[in-house]
């Protein structure tokens, strides 16, 4: 009998699970993810669920949180967005700005028009001049022209011009949407090409771990919308394992619970991902992923994605006088003392100062190797070879208070974290997490709760109450992260965003305190079901905040990883017939722009074309005997007795199982 392999890389945690062909887990296991060599934690992941079975592995299929944690983290390498044909305030848009912050974005002449006749020539100067230019400093570009979704050239162009005078990947908006709206496709090309190195180490170290165990079978990525592709077409298109984490455990979840109607909240390391189920199947957002505040046009199933996690960052706001949860990660001090055991000495000393320092118990380490195409200041250079020979206290660090600046740009990569006080180390406390170093845990409390009663802010009588205090922080962040999901998706385009009067009201349903004026309940109109291995800590406050029903099904701290290997293959291609005169029309199909004297021959055409595009697409993406369904909708209005024609899609689904290892 031959198993399928499923393994999910997090924030904290690698998972793998085994699936026989009844699609029955037979053996999951857990190991720490190790951010700074990817292939360590995952082959333990792998070595620890392969020990309890000696059955062939026909398949491996991976999802990761990786991608959406870089998001919301704000992290990412550097890229050059090179914009054809964008009006002023199209590139000014404030999404785009937000996305890009320091990195460069070019405007050249080009351009083209609704019909897909060119509106301007390129400016092809001007672009080898921002290659040039710009190349040295980044690791990849991104590439949108003006209506490039009805006429590619331009696009196709400027990536010819960028191999030309660079090595660099480049990433054109047209080949990640069908759909207009140039500046959100530049927004999400600058992300796919973000995101391309990530990708790339963690599909590396895959297949480094598979190969050492020589496992000979195709490897499997977990797309946004729960479906499957290739390692070899995720390579190429990362941004499309936005929210392939979340979208796995969603499948999962829908594997492993009995609810058909659901909302779903799976909290990891970093991020707290929300998302309903309808009838057994993931709720798609049509509108693309959000995340990090960033809407993009990749497909993937409506999650509402928030950076609260059982690492989440626990920090003291002076103006408020009072910690705070996140939205930052960061190593859990237990977990920093039970990898690196000669650092609990400092916080020992730290812990018997009568006067707590601002950046006591804090620490800053490498999270990941450093890009070979990665420029850093003298400043960054200098603290990144202190951090090669292990952790070093923060108290230490800011002596010289030019480190700051230097330790935040390197946490904006990516490549240093911090480690202090987690929820994670709150469980450790009061022993409802048991996995690394409690010792450790009680002096950090000790320290931050002695640094809060000396700076005006709340007291606490141990380490205990501060625990028990961080813990109940988390369960009512956790509850408003579930009410505002729920209004999103009642109140249509509310994104999760809520009024200063819809946020007292959930302020004042949680808090209830006895005495009040005014008192406010709201109660979850479906069943809570928890995923991930933080839940039980959190979630059963959570759930009696919310008034409902938890459930949280068996492999659910590992749901991630089964929903990453009972997935399908599901791929798409579309086109767009628009009229160019009363009597004919035209085709817009990636490169290919043809006229027909008739919509009803375009639209043959275009099925056609379709068919064989779609069918090719998914075998490409691995699919095993893929079969393809066709998807028509006419935008035709009446106009007296004259039928007026604006435009057809017609989207073609190539769907099927993932091919497995033929032996």
């Amino acid at each position: 009998m031959a198993l399928k392999l499923g393994i999910d890389t997090g924030g904290t945690y690698t998972d793998a699970v085994l699936v026989d062909s009844e699609q029955h887990v037979v053996a999951s296991a857990k190991a720490l993810t190790t951010q700074h060599q990817l292939s360590i934690g995952i082959g333990a992941a792998m070595d620890a669920v392969l020990s309890k079975s000696e059955e062939r592995i026909e398949l491996v299929s991976l999802s990761t949180t990786l991608a959406t944690n870089a998001l919301v983290e704000g992290e990412g390498a550097p890229v050059c967005l090179i914009l054809a044909g964008f009006k002023a305030e199209q590139a000014e848009r404030p999404e785009l700005r937000a996305i890009m912050g320091s990195d460069p974005a070019v405007v050249v002449g080009g351009g083209h028009r609704a019909d897909g006749f060119e509106q301007q020539q390129l400016d092809v100067e001007a672009v080898r001049q921002a290659v040039q230019q710009h190349g040295p400093q980044v690791s990849a570009f991104a590439v949108t022209s003006l209506f490039a979704v009805r006429n590619p050239a331009h696009e196709l162009a400027i990536r010819d011009i960028i191999q030309k005078y660079s090595n660099l990947p480049v990433s054109c908006g047209h080949e990640l949407s069908a759909k207009l709206d140039a500046p959100k496709r530049a927004l999400t090309a600058v992300v796919n090409a973000r995101l391309i190195g990530l990708l790339s180490q963690l599909l590396e170290a895959t297949k480094g771990m598979m190969a050492e165990r020589h496992i000979d079978a195709p490897l499997m990525v977990v797309k946004g919308d729960g479906s499957l592709i290739s390692a070899v077409v995720a390579s190429n298109c990362p941004v499309e394992t936005i929210l392939s984490g979340p979208a796995a455990s969603l499948v999962g979840a829908s594997h492993l619970c009995g609810e058909r109607n659901a909302l779903v909240a799976d909290m990891g390391g970093t991020t707290t991902d929300v998302a309903e189920l309808i009838d057994g199947n993931p709720k798609i957002d049509p509108r693309g992923a959000l995340v990090g505040g960033h809407r993009t046009m990749v497909e993937a199933v409506q999650m509402h994605t928030y950076a609260l996690g059982g690492d989440s960052e626990v920090h003291y706001q002076r103006e408020q006088k009072r910690y705070a949860v996140g939205p930052r990660r960061a190593v859990p001090i237990s977990l920093l003392m039970h990898e690196y055991p000669h650092l609990i000495d400092v916080l020992r000393q730290q812990a018997q100062m009568d006067y707590p320092r601002t950046h006591d118990a804090q620490f800053a380490l490498r999270r990941r190797s450093l890009p070979a195409e990665q420029k850093l200041s003298g400043r960054q250079q200098y603290l990144w070879e202190m951090l090669e020979k292990g952790p070093v206290a923060l108290s230490a660090l800011y002596e010289d208070q030019t480190m700051d600046r230097a330790l935040d740009r390197l946490i904006s990569l990516g490549i240093a974290i911090k480690s202090s006080f987690t929820p994670s180390d709150a469980c450790h406390i009061l022993e409802k997490q048991q996995d690394w170093n409690p010792e450790a845990a009680q002096l950090a409390a000790k320290i931050m709760a002695l640094y809060s009663s000396q700076n005006l802010g709340l007291s606490w009588d141990n380490e205990s109450a501060f625990a028990q205090y961080i813990l109940s922080k988390v369960s009512k962040q956790a509850a408003t992260r579930l009410l505002e999901t729920a209004l999103a998706e009642t109140l249509t385009g509310k994104d999760g965003q809520l009024s200063s009067g819809q946020s007292a009201l959930f302020e004042l349903a949680l808090q209830n305190p006895e005495n009040a004026l005014l008192k406010a309940k709201f109660d979850l109109g479906v069943p809570l079901v928890g995923l991930g291995a933080p839940v039980k800590s959190y979630y059963g406050d959570t759930a009696a905040l919310c008034n409902t029903r938890l459930e949280i099904p068996e492999y659910a701290h590992v749901a991630n990883a089964v929903g990453a290997v009972v997935g399908t293959v599901r791929q798409r291609a579309h086109a767009l017939i628009t009229p160019i005169d009363r009597v004919q029309v035209r085709v817009h199909c990636g490169e290919h722009q043809q006229d027909f004297a008739t919509l009803e021959e375009a639209a043959a055409w275009c099925e056609q074309h379709l068919r064989q595009t779609a069918l090719q697409l998914a075998l490409e993406a691995g699919a095993a005997d893929p079969q393809v369904s066709i998807e028509r909708n006419d935008n035709i209005a009446s106009k007296g007795n004259e039928e007026v024609f604006f435009e057809s899609n017609i989207i073609a689904t190539g769907s099927g199982r993932p091919a497995a290892a033929r032996y």
